[in-house]
């Protein structure tokens, strides 16, 4: 029965989700370009408490009214909030929510010691459902399984680094990046055996890149009936820079992670 309710939750959520009421403007600035306010108004920000103030760690996704995905690797024993309806993390914004993690659950098969094994990914639990508006939306999920073709253009959005040590900027960013298909990513001159059949590579054109602060964002890609679905969760990248050649991004492929994703919001 439980799995029947959370099935019929998720179907209506999904009729509202990955459909923006502020439509992102795809420039293809190259370097990636300042998105346009609340156009990814599942865009999470994923803070920690220090003395009295919190500070922006990672990104993440609403994927339902009461549910964010992120990174694994984000999540330390710190107390976390995550703020939605973003854009200008500097400022006090009309339409954006600030919500408590409740729980916080990380794949069972994460390993902090073995992040090429992947399994990079968790499931924060709100304190409280957000209302859905004009600027704090889901994304869709994609489909079970669901594999993205080389060269598919998608987006990597977040509050991260625009170049390796640089400054982290106030106002989100989008960039777009191309997927790497496994076959090419898996090479031995790309990313060889580090990168896993559960890991989705986007970028490495020495161009684009997510980079520090982006972790557990979306990649955005649309999918044939228009929607937003988020694709991956920003794993890792290289360590000789955010932007190198034949060193594209790696996320966590979402669609590897359908029946830990509902079967863990059903128990929770």
């Amino acid at each position: 029965m439980i799995r029947i309710l959370l099935a019929a939750v998720l179907v209506v959520e999904a009729l509202g989700c990955g459909t923006p009421t502020y439509v992102p403007i795809l420039s293809r600035v190259v370097g990636g370009s300042e998105a346009r306010a609340h156009s990814w108004p599942w865009q999470a920000s994923l803070q920690y408490q220090s003395g009295s103030s919190w500070y922006h760690t990672c990104g993440g996704t609403l994927i339902a009214s009461g549910w964010v995905m992120t990174a694994a690797h984000c999540i330390g024993s710190r107390v976390y909030r995550v703020q939605l309806g973003k854009h200008n993390l500097a400022v006090s914004e009309s339409g954006q929510k600030t919500v408590n993690a409740a729980k916080i659950i990380v794949h069972p098969k994460w390993n902090a010691n073995l992040l090429s094994q992947g399994n990079d990914i968790a499931l924060i639990k709100l304190a409280e459902s957000v209302s859905l508006s004009n600027t704090i939306q889901p994304n869709c999920i994609p489909p079970a399984g669901a594999i993205l073709s080389h060269n598919t253009a998608c987006y990597v959005t977040g509050w991260g680094r625009l170049q390796t040590g640089g400054a982290s900027p106030n106002q989100l960013q989008q960039g777009p990046l191309l997927v790497v298909d496994y076959a090419t990513c898996s090479r031995s001159d790309w990313w060889g055996s580090t990168v896993k059949t559960n890991m989705v590579c986007a970028g490495g054109d020495g161009i684009i890149s997510s980079c520090n602060g982006d972790s557990g964002g979306p990649l955005n890609c649309k999918n044939s009936s228009g929607k937003w679905e988020v694709h991956g969760v920003v794993s890792f990248g290289s360590s000789l820079g955010c932007n190198y050649y034949k060193k594209p991004s790696v996320f966590s492929r979402v669609s590897a992670f359908n029946s830990w994703i509902s079967e863990t919001i059903a128990a929770n």
